[in-house]
């Protein structure tokens, strides 16, 4: 190889090319992140089965409370 096709392999890049090139790839990278970011999961309750779901949660929690023991009153001096 000659001297000069040393010198041209060795030059860097030009810049506007690289500034290109960094452009496109930070687009790139901005797309693939707000594509990735907008993913939404969907899940439908049947209304009649949540709705006896609570009612049952409901019922148990008053359940639990008329068992209980009532707290004695404090003894007023």
């Amino acid at each position: 190889m000659t001297p000069t096709q040393l010198s041209v392999q060795s030059q860097p890049a030009h810049p506007a090319i690289m500034r290109r090139a960094l452009r496109a790839l930070c687009a790139a990278a901005v797309v693939s992140l707000a594509a990735s970011g907008c993913v939404t999961i969907n899940i439908y309750f049947p209304a009649a089965a949540a709705e006896k779901a609570a009612d049952r949660i409901i019922e148990e929690i008053y359940q639990l409370r008329k068992d209980a023991p009532a707290p004695k009153p404090a003894d007023a001096k």
